[in-house]
């Protein structure tokens, strides 16, 4: 699976820098989990991926990286997974068509679809594994994502940041990526952005999109 710009924009934006105890829902190939690692060299990290192939090919990201010793790579279901302990932090970049055709490989429907994980799904999972104090992370196309932040909200969920994510100017938005606590705030509070991956151009990438990418990015 290749890495993908908005998951990279995930793993720089996400609120990682002061939790303990990280987890990493559906983990993929283990870029999330390794990003947070990098910017948090004293969080432990679980990652969970129910692909078998992914699954395998995280142990071995995490394995040749000098962040292994942070890193735990577990194959299972979320919905199966049942740690000791809750989690001060979450990130997600969850399977997220709900209703767009599938692809003739079943693997790529697992990780694109929600067959294996519904957003009523999700949301379970966070509650029961977020600690009380908590935030979670979460990223997903503009459509499903208004749709999953009234599931949220409607579920006792407050959205404490929002950035939106377009590849220029001019041009529709394509991801939000979201954090949500237990704790309501007051509409000054909460934080909502927007980010350009490029300039008007197209082509050369915006300042605040290499600011944010500068530490992951080699060509920055």
């Amino acid at each position: 699976m290749k890495v993908c710009t908005d998951a990279c924009v995930l793993g720089a934006w996400a609120e990682v820098e002061q939790a303990e105890n990280i987890l990493d829902i559906g983990a993929g190939t283990g870029l999330l989990s390794l990003m947070v690692a990098q910017r948090n060299r004293s969080a432990r990290i679980t990652a969970v991926e129910l692909e078998e192939n992914a699954f395998a090919q995280a142990i071995e990201n995490v394995e040749q990286s000098p962040f292994n010793d942070q890193i735990t790579v577990l194959h299972s279901a979320i919905q199966d997974f049942n740690p000791d302990e809750k989690f001060d932090c979450i990130i997600t970049n969850p399977p997220f068509f709900q209703s767009d055709l599938k692809s003739p490989d079943s693997k790529i429907n697992q990780a694109h679809h929600s067959e294996s994980l519904t957003f009523e799904d999700l949301l379970i999972a966070v509650d029961s594994l977020l600690a009380p104090d908590g935030i979670w992370n979460v990223l997903l196309p503009v459509n499903e994502g208004i749709i999953f932040q009234n599931k949220a909200e409607k579920t006792g969920w407050f959205m404490s940041r929002k950035l939106t994510l377009f590849h220029q100017k001019n041009k529709k938005p394509f991801r939000l990526l979201m954090s949500f606590s237990r704790s309501k705030l007051t509409d000054n509070d909460l934080v909502n952005t927007e980010l350009y991956i490029y300039k008007e151009d197209g082509e050369t990438y915006n300042t605040p999109f290499k600011k944010l990418l500068q530490d992951y990015y080699l060509i920055f």
